[in-house]
């Protein structure tokens, strides 16, 4: 097909990404329920992905001029697909040098994937203006059957030499970053939620995965690799998420949340 891109495994693919868009998009609710808004004229949605998100942003801040970036060019495409009205850019998070100020910097689902918290989290917050929040909500799911099926199944095959060290490693707890962020803000709220989502087996379980954490996984295997990993990654998924009478699954999920707010000086 004349423009198609070729996509590879660890390519963040936006149809796949919102195979749960409902399930995805609840966290971003609860997060930015718990922002202060009032008078915010400048937002960003950095990790935008394909624009879920940035479309809640902008139903909490009416009248703000509101815009997204995203490492992915096939997410900036679905953004600029699902939001015309709005600008997306394809930009990294860990390199992002716009200046602001901005009254409110969302960063949903995406900083848990980039590195160097330390550095970053403050480099966040000098961009807010007086008053201003930064928003974050990451997945706190290293220690999920999910998660821990996947080290172990990575680390016992013939691809364990492809698959050392793949895994994200944000393992920072609520204390830290609260402690991090307290000297540079006025209030900084941090919680933690566990979603219970229910899909249709384990072979949902797996799809969901597929838009997330198996991406780096399936990324460093080659074409030979991926199928004989994938089905024993299911296999072990149907035996540690038993289905219901129904057949659905319940897949707990906990997502740690971070409001930090500025002073209005």
């Amino acid at each position: 097909m004349a423009g198609k891109t070729t996509q590879e495994p660890g390519d963040w693919h936006a149809k796949q990404y919102m195979l749960f868009e409902n399930e995805r998009t609840r966290p971003v609710r609860d997060l930015l329920a718990a922002v202060p808004v009032d008078g915010a004229r400048l937002a960003v949605d950095i990790g935008c992905g394909p624009g879920n998100s940035t479309e809640v942003l902008v139903g909490r801040l009416p009248g703000a001029a509101v815009s997204g970036i995203d490492s992915s060019a096939d997410m900036i495409a679905a953004a600029r697909e699902r939001l015309p009205q709005l600008r997306f850019e394809i930009g990294d998070v860990s390199t992002w040098d716009a200046p602001g100020p901005y009254d409110v910097i969302l960063a949903n689902a995406v900083l848990q994937w980039v590195p160097d918290h330390e550095r970053l989290f403050p480099a966040l917050v000098a961009k807010l203006a007086a008053g201003g929040s930064l928003a974050v909500q990451m997945p706190d799911n290293l220690d999920e059957p999910a998660h821990r099926l996947l080290r172990e199944i990575a680390a016992d095959g013939p691809w364990t030499p492809k698959l050392t060290g793949v895994e994200r490693a944000m393992r920072h707890d609520a204390s830290w970053y609260y402690a991090l962020l307290k000297p540079l803000c006025a209030r900084v709220d941090v919680w933690r939620t566990v979603y219970h989502h229910p899909l249709a087996g384990a072979d949902a379980v797996v799809e969901w995965f597929k838009g997330s954490a198996l991406r780096p996984f399936l990324a460093a295997l080659d074409d030979a690799e991926r199928g004989p990993f994938l089905q024993r990654y299911r296999d072990e998924i149907a035996r540690a998420y038993p289905a219901l009478a129904d057949g659905t699954v319940l897949l707990p999920f906990p997502r740690l949340f971070i409001v930090a707010t500025r002073g209005k000086r």
